[in-house]
């Protein structure tokens, strides 16, 4: 069997059991590539094509055994593969992950990348907080993306600072990225000019309906719906809206990301003036807000 042969075995292994993606990958074909690949240690921009010479290398009967293993705990664990592999990427660049963080795939990522938020931005913004950091990745790339800019990452979860923690190191930054322990903005000290948040926002609805792969992810990091409000998943925004603006310099704004829910973001805050976003899965996922719209 050659390695394109074993990517397709796989997939259709994949699509048998009936597994949810959504954590790096959107389908069983790319995800099968990711396992495979990492468990014979090639790198997954591997060309499989039927006309790439790579694709058609035979697989060792120990490189078969070794991704049939890492097939079979994706399969009969439904962990996302990035927990089995201790590794996610978000724009290009590699981040360490387990169980302690959800897996990062926030829509900000891209908009700080293709640079789709800096005309909010000026010459004086120099302080950035990553509210609800998980792992880290977003206050990294806001770092890599602005050289100039000093990062705070924030967490309720000690252990989720862990894991962000491993990412700085990994990526060098212990100079400009900063982490520390807060619930919400409560323990958060200074001003910022941008404050990025991917918020636990999950309505009660959607949260009972999630599938294992979600599941397996910290509860705390997806339910929307932990101070006992309608259920509507807006539990954890109420409260930042409320106590963000002491937060922001003259000027600032706040990037929010609420996935799915802008009909219950909308209900819960019909009066503010927002501005959505445009990303790879819509104009309805995040959102900015100013400083000067928060206080009206």
């Amino acid at each position: 069997m050659n390695l394109k042969e074993l990517v397709s075995e796989a997939t259709a292994q994949l699509t048998a059991a009936g597994v949810s993606f959504g954590h790096g990958t959107t389908n069983a074909a790319d995800e099968a590539a990711w396992l495979v690949l990492h468990a014979l240690g090639l790198p997954l921009d591997t060309p499989l094509s039927d006309d790439d010479s790579e694709s058609k290398r035979l697989v060792a009967p120990e490189e078969y055994a070794q991704a049939a293993t890492l097939l079979g705990a994706r399969i009969s664990t439904r962990k996302p593969a990035a927990y089995l592999t201790n590794e996610a990427w978000l724009q290009g660049v590699p981040f360490y992950v387990d169980e302690r963080v959800i897996v990062p795939r926030s829509l900000i990522a891209e908009l700080l990348v293709d640079g789709n938020i800096d005309y909010w931005l000026t010459e004086s913004t120099h302080r950035v907080l990553d509210l609800c950091t998980g792992n880290g990745s977003l206050g990294i790339l806001a770092a890599m993306v602005y050289p100039d800019v000093a990062v705070t990452g924030a967490d309720i979860s000690a252990d989720a600072l862990a894991v962000a923690r491993i990412n700085v190191d990994k990526h060098q930054l212990q100079d400009r990225v900063q982490l520390i322990e807060s619930d919400g903005l409560q323990s958060v000290p200074g001003m910022f000019d941008l404050i990025l948040c991917n918020p636990p926002y999950v309505n009660a609805q959607s949260m009972a309906a999630l599938p294992a792969e979600y599941l397996a992810e910290p509860f705390i990091a997806l339910d929307g719906n932990q101070a006992g409000g309608t259920g509507d998943g807006m539990d954890f925004i109420r409260s930042l809206l409320k106590a963000v603006p002491a937060h922001l310099a003259d000027g600032g704004v706040l990037v929010l990301e609420i996935g799915n829910e802008r009909a219950f973001f909308e209900a819960a805050f019909p009066e503010l003036e927002v501005v959505w976003l445009e990303t790879s899965a819509g104009e309805d996922q995040v959102l900015l807000v100013t400083k000067e719209a928060l206080l009206l």
